[in-house]
């Protein structure tokens, strides 16, 4: 079932000792989610159990974020995140993901494996304006150019500061 959801301005706020913590099959069809996902997202399990993952994507996201994240984990390496999620209620919450496939004992991709905790104040203020300058370049662009471009706006940051990506999420 395919949910109308209206993003609002009401932010929902992680607890200390919360890890919201999801499984997905290679397509990105939830396998698995605890009961701190269910509430922060708003939906039932059985809401969410055999639906996209993208359920809980904030539209505040810029796509070239996640098109890094699909890319870095299908490579079977681990990735850590900032990442505006929305409930179905239309309100938001900011995790810190990371993110790793999970392999079976031949080593191939079965799926994938994600726990998100909540992030720093600090490290959402440095994100946000950089994926809100991300998105804008996607917009602008348009569908076809705009995640390269996007990506490109972010590698530009990450190359001036001499830093890569991960580093760069895990210092802020």
């Amino acid at each position: 079932m395919k949910y109308t959801v209206t993003p609002t301005h009401n932010e929902h706020i992680m607890r200390e000792d919360d890890f919201i913590v999801s499984k997905t099959d290679t397509k990105g069809i939830i396998t698995y989610c605890n009961r701190i996902f269910i509430e922060y997202s708003g939906y039932t399990e059985e809401e969410l159990l055999g639906t996209q993952h993208n359920i809980i994507r904030h539209p505040d996201m810029p796509r070239a974020v996640f098109h890094m994240l699909w890319s870095t984990i299908a490579e079977k390496k681990e990735i850590f995140a900032y990442v505006k999620n929305m409930s179905k209620d239309g309100g938001f919450y900011w995790v810190f993901a990371n993110i790793t496939a999970s392999l079976d004992q031949a080593g191939n991709i079965i799926g994938y494996y994600s726990v998100r905790r909540k992030p720093k104040t600090s490290a959402i203020h440095v994100c946000e304006p950089v994926y809100k300058e991300m998105l804008s370049i996607e917009r602008q662009v348009g569908t076809k150019d705009g995640m390269k471009a996007s990506t490109d706006y972010l590698l530009n940051i990450l190359s001036k500061e001499k830093i890569s990506y991960e580093k760069f999420v895990l210092s802020i």
